[in-house]
């Protein structure tokens, strides 16, 4: 199938995504033997491009400012589950916001924004499924080229981040633009990122954007079968190299191999 590969740099989390990260993913996907068409996109230098794409969505009345710190957000999920209650949760794990702050007044939501109060900006996730009105699904393709429907379910993710002042777009809506703009008709990403295709469905349709295909590939676990993860220091790609891996053996670990 003829098509051109292309890289884009995620570095929206200006923390977090340093030079050195950056230069050993170069040098693992080289080693690798993938190539692609330069320059890679660099998510930081478009910033400009994800808020205007969020304003449209603030003028369809499907944005909300987000106050809660995390102190405030556990203590609400607290108080809810001394009731034998559980908290709903997404895919990842991590707890729904409370809708405290979608249910402001918009004059007490102004004046607090107004105020300077730190904020995030947060998709209202039931005002966007009623936006849409119907099912979405994706097409998602195996190693075989079979394709399968998948149904969609934004709403496992509760009000997604949009944008917050250390990260002024999120991956999600990053990657959707993104998408759109440089004409990405297959996506290839690991299996954790999955059921994001849920949300990146719902913002497509919200934008009108087209659905691209996707492909997730398995991922390379520990011992633990957890993914490999830099904040715990887990071995990367070189040092499977340094111990004599070649990218055969990688192939094979996330089942790419022939």
């Amino acid at each position: 199938m003829d098509g051109s590969l292309l890289l884009r740099i995620e570095d929206t989390d200006l923390q977090r995504c340093t030079p050195v990260f950056e230069q050993r993913m170069l040098e693992d996907l080289a080693w690798l033997g993938i190539k692609w068409v330069e320059p890679p996109r660099r998510q930081s230098a478009h910033f400009a491009t994800y808020r205007e794409v969020i304003e449209i969505l603030q003028d369809a009345d499907l944005v909300y400012p987000a106050f809660l710190s995390r102190a405030e957000v556990q203590d609400i999920i607290a108080r809810h589950e001394e009731n034998g209650k559980l908290w709903p949760k997404d895919p990842d794990g991590v707890p729904h916001y409370p809708d405290d702050d979608c249910q402001l007044d918009p004059g007490v939501r102004q004046q607090r924004v107004a105020d300077n109060e730190p904020y995030a900006l947060r998709l209202n996730m039931k005002a966007a499924q009623q936006f849409i009105g119907k099912e979405l699904f994706w097409d998602e393709i195996g190693m075989n080229n079979e394709s399968q429907a998948i149904l969609a379910k934004p709403e496992a993710w509760g009000d997604i981040v949009l944008a917050r002042k250390d990260a002024p777009a999120s991956y999600h809506l990053a990657s959707v633009v993104d998408d759109e703009i440089q004409g990405i008709t297959h996506v290839v990403r690991g299996r954790d990122l999955y059921w994001s295709t849920s949300v990146h469905r719902l913002l497509q349709q919200l934008l009108g954007y087209a659905t691209p295909i996707y492909f997730h590939h398995q991922l390379i676990l520990d011992d633990d079968g957890r993914k490999l993860s830099k904040s715990r220091n887990d071995t990367a790609i070189a040092e499977l190299r340094s111990a004599g891996a070649t990218p055969q053996d990688i192939k094979k670990m996330i089942g790419l191999a022939d």
